[in-house]
C-alpha cells in the first residue's frame, strides 16, 4: 500500500469514502492534475503546482480541502484562519457534498497558476 493509499486507509468510514469520493472527481476532471504525498498529506497538483489538499481540522473537528491561492479567491464558505496563501473547505460528512462549490473554486485557483 502506498503512503496515499494509507492516509486515507487511517479515516474512517463514511468520511473515507466521501474524500475519495471527492480525490477521484478532482484527479478526473483534469489530465493536468496528479498526486504526491508532501508532509504526511496528499497533495493534488496542478500543472506540478501546488493546488490542493486534504486535511483535518482538530479545532472544527472535520475534514477539509485546502486550496492553494485560497488567499486570491473570495468565497465565504472558505476559511482563512490565519493562514497566509490557504483557505480551508470544512467538509461536513452529514450533508451533501458540495462538488459544484469544489469545481468552481478549483478552475478559479488554477488561473493563478502559471
Amino acid at each position: 500500500m502506498n503512503p496515499i493509499q494509507e492516509y486515507f486507509y487511517r479515516i474512517d468510514e463514511p468520511a473515507r469514502s466521501a474524500l475519495l469520493f471527492i480525490r477521484e472527481k478532482i484527479l478526473n476532471s483534469d489530465a493536468l492534475i496528479t498526486e504526491t504525498f508532501s508532509f504526511g498529506l496528499p497533495f493534488l497538483k496542478y500543472k506540478k503546482k501546488m493546488l490542493c489538499y486534504f486535511y483535518y481540522s482538530k479545532q472544527h473537528q472535520k475534514h477539509y480541502l485546502s486550496f492553494y491561492h485560497g488567499d486570491r479567491v473570495d468565497y465565504p464558505e472558505l476559511l482563512s484562519e490565519g493562514r497566509k496563501k490557504f483557505k480551508i473547505l470544512l467538509l461536513d460528512m452529514d450533508e451533501d457534498l458540495p462538488m459544484e462549490l469544489i469545481f468552481n473554486i478549483l478552475d478559479e485557483v488554477k488561473t493563478y497558476i502559471k
